[in-house]
């Protein structure tokens, strides 16, 4: 495995990102793995190596760059009322899809700039949490080359914002996979059946699918709540979506 940290130039600054790939056969399908609200810790460096291993050039980047280049929370982060976590929801709460989008666009010129590293042509976008919007958003601004997003666990698909990720289903050209858990507070059931309704209508291609029984988080195993079956089932669909869209570029 060849693993770099580079600063990737952003309009807003250098966005530190974490890049990983096979040391043989490259250059490889290029994927850009968007991380949940806690940010960059290992247990993302390690998901992103799993990719890596099955032939893919990952891309993890902190998109908290703009608070500082070091921006990454202890494990404090994930119980409620923790001064950790109320550090990491007071920057998180400033985030909109608009100036992420912008950091996409950076990472595809970077990714551009590096034939050695990633093939040319078309690219992935996965992202947990606070970051399913994102990658569906980046299908919809970048059709051209998102191929394939996913999202797991995405939080509020479906609102009266603006920018709802649900408005944008429609000018999107890849396939789209959209994964909810059964038990979500940020993504109940209702709202997951509403947008069932609208990506119908839309005429984007993909599914959703909703995991049964299992709660928010369930795909990353350092979580109370990780379920070994549930986060095998979406390295699955993960897996094929991109050999489908990037590796046959179908």
């Amino acid at each position: 495995m060849i693993e770099d940290t580079p600063d990737i130039a952003t309009r807003d600054g250098a966005m530190e990102t974490f890049v990983c790939r096979p040391e043989r056969g490259g250059p490889h399908p290029p994927v850009l793995m968007l991380m949940d609200a806690p940010g960059i810790r290992e247990e993302l460096r390690d998901m992103a190596r799993r990719l890596a291993t099955v032939g893919f050039c990952v891309l993890l980047p902190n998109l908290y760059y703009r608070a500082g280049r070091d921006t990454k929370f202890g494990p404090g982060v994930l119980e409620h009322g923790h001064p950790e976590r109320e550090r990491m929801r007071a920057i998180r709460t400033r985030m909109t899809i608009p100036p992420v989008m912008e950091d996409v666009g950076a990472m595809l010129a970077f990714l551009d700039a590096r034939p050695e590293w990633a093939r040319p042509g078309p690219v992935g976008c996965h992202g947990y949490c606070m970051s399913g919007p994102y990658a569906l958003a980046a299908a919809a601004r970048y059709p051209g080359r998102i191929a394939a997003a996913a999202s797991f666990y995405g939080t509020w698909l479906v609102s009266d914002a603006e920018e709802s990720p649900h408005l944008s289903l429609g000018r999107t050209r890849g396939e789209l996979y959209i994964a909810c858990a059964e038990h979500d507070e940020l993504a109940p059931l209702p709202m997951v059946e509403a947008l069932r309704g609208l990506f119908g209508r839309s005429g984007a291609r993909g599914e959703i699918e909703v995991y049964p029984g299992v709660h928010h988080g369930f795909a990353f195993p350092e979580r109370a709540v990780y379920d070994k079956p549930a986060a095998e089932r979406h390295w699955e669909r993960l897996i094929a979506l991109y050999r489908r869209r990037l590796e046959r570029g179908a």
